[in-house]
């Protein structure tokens, strides 16, 4: 039976023993509760397990430069395509990193500069500024540059002979200059001449002085600061990063003005544009202009438009090609790598998403919907995992695993199409067939929080007011400006606001919820008291860490030029602690035993130890229940790490919060346990500010600010502001046709 992915007895994580068919040349939607073992399955052993077979067809050279994947704890797979995975890992890079050259479209409009452009220069390198040929020679195409603050090394209000020079180690050059007659030493700063204060910041015309012993060229300080710290290739300590941090400030290249490339690239033009203007065009902007070009190289125009359409059928239209990578939302970055298979001539392959929706408005869910399709009708197979109730829609197939999470999960609760799982008895299916109303009894707005008017990136002098203690639905399309809006006017009047994102927490193999949320320390100080020892026997980074594995719980062997061998530790077995530590228990249970109970029995265990358990009950309240006390950060996903976030503020009052999509990761019975958490927040005297999509939680806001009324330079304005039961009557508001 080739025309199904086969798999028997998946172990993986929380499965328990899992079987089942998945049609091939369809799409597959995977759902369920956070942590029911979709990404066990999904991720862990089909993408995994199809790119560790891939690899293994690599000589061991190349194999050894590729990343590693560990068989998953499955019986047998039969019949599995080549897999590939387009997930909401940021896209990242650094600061020559750009949308134009992650999508391949640069190069495309560098070829087009150097045929049609006028005047002609050269080569695809004059065009690029990531080469020596293309960039800024001031900035080296970075197009910003770090410069020094002057109120931080002058002080005009003194003398040279009275401390004007703040920076400590320049002051005895300070006396040298005036010991040589170069300056008045008495003189105040504010009263020199322009040609003296020219002198004292560069200087070129003093020609030589006697420093000591020795005649030495006249520096200016500014010059000397700039050579000594800015100019120079040394490596980047912490003590030359904190004074550069100190005393500089990053400002735009004075030669190129933030447009990075040389001058004799910027002259270049196509129908009165430089690549720098076209690279700065919203993308649906840049479209028409394209569009309209009369030129010889049409077949680079069109490939082009094309490549740009898709960009914009993804609902990145507001995006321009010069945007950095690095700045890109999760949800940004999976359509962005989604737009390099477009094209692909590649069929039969496996392709593997995890929540395309997230950062999605609804508006925008029926275009990525129709990428889905079109892979399907190429011959693909089409795995989503997904909790949008229109992209569970368009599947031919749908699994649903649970039927709760961690432990209490991994099992397989439905299989069969849309029409069977609205009749189905499992907890998709019930939420599918339930209408979440619009709230009734919505909080009134009574005392305003203000912003600043801002008009950064596409925002046109809007002022952001939130209503002290309620709780406040932010949304708008993608790209219409509510970060921007948050950031830019909200924030700057109420820095100290809390920050509940999904990035910030720690994620490496040697930090987990317990230390995140702080209550590792006091668990050592009860294993301690109790058994006569001092705490740090009890942590795996200290005294108690197994000496064979250094407490990381596994050793790993190097064989030349084969894959680095990793397997559990022969002494301590994958427990990270020397064997002694384990003799000493607390209540029963010694310190592994104790990091491996979940949150839910983690609460019934420090029943009787205040402080611990009210810290667990919040963990446990945000919907953390299954998660593990020493589980890897690494391996929570990002919605995760948000509830974390929240379990450790869960007991504050009188703050100010802002939610970036908590939604994220969440199956629609876990929205609801969110809106109860962010309503509590309120009730105990907090303000809360969500920048949300997801339609239930709009509906159930006190009060909702649409930002729109479309993305990008068709964006920038609060169309809406008021209580939610106003917002469906609003004509402005394209999130109100949806509620």
């Amino acid at each position: 039976m080739t025309d199904f992915i086969h798999i028997q007895g998946d172990r993986e994580n929380n499965l328990k023993n899992v079987s089942l068919d998945i049609p091939k040349h369809k799409i597959t939607i995977f759902t369920g509760v956070s942590g029911s073992g979709k990404s066990s399955l999904v991720f862990d052993t089909l993408a995994n397990e199809s790119q560790r077979l891939l690899n293994e067809t690599y000589p061991s050279f190349v194999r050894q430069f590729m990343p590693k994947y560990e068989r998953p704890k499955v019986d047998n797979i039969d019949n599995l395509p080549a897999s590939i995975v387009i997930d909401q890992k940021s896209l990242g890079g650094n600061a020559r990193s750009t949308l134009a050259t992650i999508t391949d479209i640069a190069p495309i409009l560098r070829q087009l500069f150097v045929h049609v452009g006028v005047p002609h220069i050269g080569g695809v390198d004059h065009f690029s500024f990531n080469m020596p040929a293309g960039m800024c020679p001031d900035c080296q195409g970075i197009g910003r540059k770090l410069t020094l603050r002057m109120e931080k090394m002058f002080d005009l209000e003194k003398s040279l002979n009275n401390g004007a020079i703040l920076y400590k180690p320049y002051q005895k050059i300070a006396a040298m200059y005036v010991t040589n007659g170069v300056f008045d030493g008495d003189k105040l700063l504010k009263d020199y001449s322009d040609e003296e204060l020219a002198r004292l910041y560069s200087g070129k015309d003093v020609g030589k002085i006697k420093m000591g012993e020795y005649n030495l060229t006249y520096e200016g300080f500014v010059d000397r600061f700039n050579r000594g710290f800015l100019q120079s290739d040394g490596d980047m300590n912490d003590k030359k990063q904190k004074l550069l941090d100190e005393m500089c400030v990053e400002a735009l290249c004075p030669t190129c003005q933030g447009q990075r490339l040389s001058q004799d690239a910027l002259s270049v033009k196509i129908g009165g544009y430089n690549i720098y203007q076209l690279m700065d065009m919203q993308l649906t902007e840049l479209v028409d202009v394209l569009s309209a070009l009369t030129t010889t190289a049409e077949a680079a125009v069109k490939l082009l438009i094309e490549q740009l359409q898709h960009l914009v059928e993804l609902g990145l239209g507001y995006l321009t090609l010069n945007r950095e990578t690095a700045t890109l939302s999760g949800g940004e970055s999976q359509r962005v790598k989604l737009v390099k298979h477009l094209n692909n001539p590649l069929t039969d392959m496996l392709y593997v998403f995890d929540e395309p929706s997230v950062g999605l408005h609804p508006r925008d869910v029926h275009r990525m919907n129709e990428i889905f399709i079109k892979l399907r009708d190429k011959g693909n197979t089409v795995l989503i995992i997904e909790h949008d109730p229109d992209v569970i829609k368009i599947a031919d197939w749908i699994v649903e695993l649970g039927p709760k999470a961690g432990k209490h999960g991994g099992e397989l609760v439905f299989e069969g199409t849309y029409a069977e799982l609205l009749t189905s008895d499992c907890l998709t299916g019930r939420y599918l067939s339930h209408q979440t109303p619009l709230k009734e009894s919505a909080r009134l707005a009574q005392k305003f929080l203000e912003g600043v008017p801002s008009s950064a990136h596409n925002l046109k002098n809007q002022t952001l007011k939130i209503p002290e203690n309620t709780l406040t639905i932010l949304t708008g399309v993608a790209g219409s400006g509510k970060s921007t809006l948050v950031e830019t006017s909200f924030l700057v009047n109420y820095p100290d606001a809390v920050r509940v994102d999904q990035n910030g927490i720690s994620a490496n193999s040697r930090s987990n919820p317990a230390t995140y949320i702080g209550i590792m320390d006091p668990i050592r100080k009860l294993f301690a008291k109790e058994n006569g020892q001092k705490p740090n026997l009890f942590s795996y980074n200290s005294a108690g860490a197994c000496e064979a594995c250094g407490g990381k719980g596994y050793t790993e062997s190097s064989l030349a030029f084969m894959d680095p061998v990793r397997q559990d530790c022969e002494v301590c077995e994958g427990k990270r602690y020397a064997q002694e530590v384990l003799g000493y228990t607390y209540n029963g249970l010694n310190i592994v035993e104790v990091l491996d109970l979940t949150v839910e029995e983690a609460e019934g265990f420090f029943a009787k130890v205040p402080a611990i358990k009210k810290v667990v009950t919040a963990m446990n309240e945000v919907g953390l229940g299954y998660v593990t006390l020493g589980q890897t950060t690494s391996t929570l996903s990002g919605g995760e790490k948000q509830r974390l976030k929240l379990a450790s503020e869960f007991y504050q009052k009188g703050s100010l919060y802002v939610l970036d999509e908590p939604s994220t990761g969440l199956h629609l019975s876990d929205i609801e346990r969110l809106v109860k958490i962010m309503n509590h927040f309120v009730d105990a005297g907090n303000t809360v500010v969500v920048i949300e999509h997801q339609l239930d939680i709009i509906k159930q806001g006190d009060w909702i600010v649409d930002v729109g009324p479309d993305g990008g330079d068709g964006g920038g304005e609060i169309v809406f502001e008021g209580p939610v039961a106003a917002l469906a009557t609003s004509k402005a508001s394209i999130t109100a046709q949806y509620l």
